[in-house]
């Protein structure tokens, strides 16, 4: 694992984006395609702006995965991953083969379609994040570090509802759905370079647990230290209470 630490989120940004812009150039030159996963939340608004301005990009032969999804909540609210992905990605550069997670349809079918969609080739590149409370995606702690279904149907913690409140997609907690359709554990891992951005102070606790302490399903990013090919880029603001910060 690699960690990189930049001093504001727009230098993490760019450094982020321009990585998987590398990693999306290698698979589309050597299989004709880049399939990526990308990740929404406030953290990653710097690096998706960063990646749709890069020129040279042939975002005709990506294909995008869906990282996870509110159950019962129209595509339409601010809060939507899917409007989250439609506009700060898929419509800025013309993305056309998408396979998103609709929280409105039925779940199994949802997860059923989706996920022999994702299962058919590797993944090339898994951009992600980490939680207030250590989630990868939305598996909460203690997660699901043995499923090997793609996606899985999880109920979201107290934290992790709160976290959504605080960062102003929702009024108050009771909108907050308490039910999501997430990628699992093992189905991120199985990508061949996981990008994973980290900012603000308010994830510093969870960073230090999750890149220093023990790897466990109550930090479920922890597990991140276990694959081979994965890059952490930091702020200083979420590295700040590393014991060692890298430079």
């Amino acid at each position: 694992m690699n960690i990189k630490v930049y001093d504001d989120k727009a230098s993490l940004g760019r450094a982020a984006a321009h990585q998987a812009a590398e990693a999306i150039g290698r698979a589309i030159q050597k299989n004709g395609r880049a399939r990526i996963i990308a990740a929404t939340g406030a953290s990653q608004f710097e690096l998706l702006d960063s990646l749709t301005r890069l020129p040279g990009i042939s975002w005709e032969r990506v294909e995008l995965f869906h990282l996870d999804e509110y159950i019962g909540l129209s595509a339409t609210h601010p809060a939507s991953f899917r409007n989250y992905l439609l506009t700060r990605l898929i419509n800025k550069v013309g993305i056309t083969h998408y396979h998103l997670l609709d929280g409105e349809q039925k779940t199994a079918e949802v997860i059923r379609n989706v996920g022999n969609a994702l299962q058919k080739a590797p993944i090339d590149v898994a951009l992600v994040g980490i939680g207030e409370n250590g989630h990868l995606a939305f598996n909460d702690p203690p997660a699901d570090f043995e499923t090997e279904e793609p996606y899985i149907v999880v109920t979201l913690d107290e934290a992790c509802r709160k976290q959504q409140l605080g960062e102003g997609w929702f009024a108050n907690l009771s909108e907050v759905p308490r039910r999501a359709i997430s990628m699992s554990v093992r189905q991120i891992l199985r990508a061949r370079e996981i990008i994973c951005a980290v900012s603000d102070a308010r994830k510093a606790r969870a960073v230090a647990a999750c890149l220093e302490g023990e790897i466990s399903p109550l930090a479920p990013a922890s597990i991140l230290r276990t694959h081979p090919n994965t890059t952490i880029y930091l702020d200083r603001s979420a590295a700040a209470l590393l014991s060692q910060t890298p430079a």
